[in-house]
Formats: structure tokens, sequence, C-alpha cells
């Protein structure tokens, strides 16, 4: 039998051959050693913390001392160059996009201003340049409680802690804008000390336990999305519970989280945002409900969290952790999309597009039954309609704006669940001609069938003007408020921080009112 060493000795090049592999192989052992050991003590390194963060810390810099990959991740949310057909991280005039928003928002502050969301970095700042939040001069002055800072900055959970929730919601917006100053981020979803996931926003806890839920519950992949769930949702000011008089934070999930189990809500508790100017009808104001959109589309089915596609996994040499930059898939299409579908990048944006376009569509037919409706409404009120003649009217005006309202305000749901937005806009398509037929009856027994003569309303400019909104005043007081007031907020907010614990580790960011 023919051994090794006789085929070596017979063959001397064998032996170089199996010395050379020996060699190679023994190289490469010792690189994935060397490897995996370099990958470890890097570990090590990161979780050694370099400062120790305080409870209730609101300030991104401190703690991107210890997580600086999160941090820097997080910091491109400044980046507003990114647009989609629809979206994007871009600042757009949705009122000058869509100019039948100023008529369907008559009397209410969103027909003054209304421009798409920026990302996280400028939650703060954003505030400050809207023509919503008026221009209050004095901690006193403005029409918006402290309750509307809620879902803006990482300095509220802070706030809560030291004056009280119930006092917090008490406050005027203006009263509270020196505390005010920091950014959405990382103390709004994680605990300092185990950086575990946790909620920071008492209305998530409180409508999980109406409903006998228990939100410390949920699973690491649900928390994952509950706390987008804290801000992304559909809410109100309830000044009647838990404390008369106090604008308090609630979601209207009693009954449920669909359009129409939330305005049943609505109406058994005779809650109105606002009477429209124009028709007199008791309207309803759908915030964002991104939370409970979602929660009916496919994505949440499969067990999907919105930070699976908003904020994908990323690796840097050996270490794996979650992309701070928060925003549209279709700019990360490869970490956000292509994990789990294997279609082109530019199928998966065509197919998104298609959704929003089919949605949008529709919505936008919607909104142009809603201008005439309120329209028609107005003239049926000038040609002497009574108030008993318009009532069921009015509940159709409000029914149906309210389920345009909630596929408009929600961000990106035509994508996260297209079958219920369209669904949902259907009815609302149902109800506004329900009413523009009552009208169309009510106007024949009060003497006019033709047709109801209506305004140009083509731009933003000519239905401001119609439903007599001085837009060049208010801005100039707003001006006057960002030049004189905010500086002052700001000079106080760095003074207080400049005393706090880690200053001088963390970087000296000075808060600007960037616009």
């Amino acid at each position: 039998m023919s051994t090794l060493s006789n085929k070596i000795a017979a063959k001397p090049w064998i032996g170089w051959l199996l010395f050379f592999m020996t060699v190679v192989v023994v190289f490469l052992l010792g690189l994935l050693t060397s490897t995996i050991m370099e990958r470890r003590a890097e570990t090590l390194f990161l979780d050694a913390k370099q400062i120790d963060i305080q409870p209730f810390e609101p300030r991104n810099e401190v703690w991107g001392v210890n997580y600086p990959r999160q941090y820097e991740s997080y910091m491109n949310t400044a980046d507003t160059t990114f647009v989609s057909k629809h979206m994007g991280g871009s600042l757009i005039d949705a009122l000058d996009r869509y100019p039948a928003l100023v008529i369907i928002w008559a009397g209410y502050a969103f027909s003054k201003d209304y421009n798409q969301g920026r990302g996280h970095y400028y939650a703060v700042s954003d505030v400050y340049n809207s023509l919503r939040t008026a221009a209050p001069m004095t901690p006193e002055e403005g029409p918006m409680p402290g309750t509307c800072w809620t879902c803006k900055s990482t300095d509220v959970p802070r706030m809560m802690n030291e004056i009280g929730v119930k006092e917090f919601y008490g406050s005027k917006w203006a009263g509270l804008g020196h505390e005010i100053v920091n950014a959405i981020g990382c103390a709004d979803c994680h605990d300092e000390k185990t950086m575990d996931l946790r909620i920071t926003r008492p209305a998530l806890i409180e409508a999980f336990e109406r409903q006998g839920k228990d939100i410390a519950k949920s699973t690491h992949q649900e928390m994952r999305s509950l706390v987008c769930a804290q801000c992304h949702v559909e809410y109100y000011f309830n000044t009647k519970k838990p404390h008369e008089g106090v604008p308090y934070l609630t979601f209207p999930w009693d009954d449920g989280m669909s359009a129409e189990a939330m305005e049943e809500y609505f109406d058994r508790i005779e809650f109105t945002d606002w009477v429209h100017s124009v028709s007199r009808a008791p309207m309803l104001k759908a915030q964002h409900p991104d939370y409970e959109v979602y929660m009916t589309g496919v994505h949440a089915a499969r067990g999907v969290s919105c930070a699976d596609c908003h904020m994908p996994y990323k690796s840097q040499g050996g270490v794996k952790f979650t992309d701070h930059h928060l925003q549209s898939p279709l700019n990360n299409v490869s970490n956000s999309c292509q994990v789990c579908h294997r279609e082109s990048e530019q199928e998966l944006i065509r197919s998104v597009n298609e959704r929003h376009d089919r949605v949008i569509s529709n919505r936008y037919a919607l909104e142009q039954l809603l201008v005439k409706t309120h329209l028609e409404a107005k003239f049926a009120w000038d040609k002497g309609a009574s108030e008993e003649q318009m009532k069921d009217i009015l509940k159709d005006i409000r029914h149906a704006q309210w389920r345009w309202d909630y596929v408009a305000a929600s961000h990106g749901g035509s994508f996260h669940s297209p079958v219920e937005s369209l669904r949902v806009i259907g009815t609302g398509i149902e109800k506004a001609q329900e009413a523009r037929l009552k009208i169309s009856r009510l106007l024949a027994t009060l003497g006019h069938t033709g047709e109801v003569p209506l305004p140009d309303l083509s731009t933003k400019a000519k239905a401001q003007a119609y439903i007599g909104l001085d837009i060049p005043q208010l801005k100039s007081e707003k001006q006057e408020f960002l030049d004189k007031i905010v500086p002052q907020w700001l000079e106080k907010a760095n003074e207080r921080q400049s005393e706090w614990p880690q200053h001088q580790q963390a970087k000296k960011v000075k808060f600007t009112a960037s616009r």
C-alpha cells in the first residue's frame, strides 16, 4: 500500500505543495483570530462609557460622548436635501401646493401656515417659525398651551419630572419657551443607564391602561414602534378630564383606533377642535395618526417595526448599531427595503410611488368636494337656513373632513396601509356627497335651484384673503417675536445648561432658531 511518505519521496513537489498549503491555512486562521480579538477589543472599548449620563439629560450631544456612532447618524437628520416624489426631508409649503387646504381649515391655525415637517433636528426651531404658534411677547401671551411642546423636545420629560405632568400641560407655550430648547433625541426613547427603550410620554401609557393593557409587557420589537407611537399618533387636548380646565394630552383610542372608532368617541364626548368659519360646522382636526394607520397595514401584520424601515441596523467595523438617521426608507433602500425584498431599488421605489399616487388622487378629489361643501353650506346660511335645517349637513361635513384628515395627516399612510387609506377616503367621499345633496335640496326649499357661485380660490394668497387672513401682518409679528423673544429664550437656556454636569465633556453647541 502506497503511503504519503512514499508519494512525497517519488514526487517531492507534493511535499512542497502541502507545506505551502499548511502555511496559508495557519496564516488565515491567525488572521481570523486577530480580527476576532480586535473586534472584541473594539466592542469592549465602545462599551466603556466615557461619562455618567444623568437622569433626564436632554442634551443629545452629551449622550453622543458615550454613543458617538448613534449621535453622528442622528445629526444627519439636519440634512434636508432628499426629496421623493411626494415627501422627503425638505420643508414644503403644503398650503401653496394645495390651496384647498386653506378653506378646509378656515378658522383654524393651520389655514395660516402648514409646512411638511423636516427632520427631528428641526423640531424646536420649526415650531418657533410657524405662524400657528403666533408671536407671544410675554410668557402669558399666545394661543398655545404648554401641551403643544409635548412631542418636540427631550426637555419635555425633564420638565414633566420637575414641575409635574398636570402643571406642564397647564402652562402656556411661551411660558416654557426658555426651557424647551433641545430637539427630539436620545432621552425621548432610551433609559440613560441601560439604554433600554422606554416610554417617556404619559399619554401613551394612559391610553394603554384605559384599554386594560400593560405597556410594560411589550416586547423589544413592539417597543421599536411604541417609542414612535408616543408622538406619531392622533391626539386631542381634554380640558375636562382628568383635570378640569387643563388641556391634558389624550389619545382617543377608548373605542378603537380606526377612523370610525375615534370619530364615534369624539361624537360621544361632544368634542370639537374648532368651528369652521365658512360652513360653521363643528370640526375635528386629525393630528398625525401614523401608528394607527400603520397598525392596519401588511408590515405591522408581519411584525415589522417602525425602526426596521426608518432606522435600520448598520455596521461599522465590528460594531452593529441602529442608524439614528430617521428618514424616508426611499433614501436608504438597500438597508431598509432590500433586507426583506429582492426586487431592484427602482422597482421598489416605483411600487411605493404607485401606492401614494392612487391614494393621493382620491384624497385630492375629496379635498375639492370638501371645499365646495363648505362654500355651499355658507351659501345656505346666507339664504336664511336655520340651525335645525343645517344640523345633519354640518355633521356630514364634520365626518367627511375627519376621514379626509385621518388619511391626509398620516405621514406615509398611503404606503403604510393603502387599502385602509383608500377605504377611509371612499367613505369620506360618500359623506361629502351626502352633505352636498342635502344642501341642494335645502336650497331648493329656500328658493335657489341653480349653481352655487364659487369664488376664485386657485392660490394660497387668494384663499387666505377670502377667509380674512392678513398674512403680511402675521409674518411681521412673527419676525418681531423671532428677533426679540427667541434669542432671550436661547440665552437663558445656554446659561442654565452651562452649569449642568458634563458641560465641558460635551460639544458646546449654542442653540439657534435656524430658519
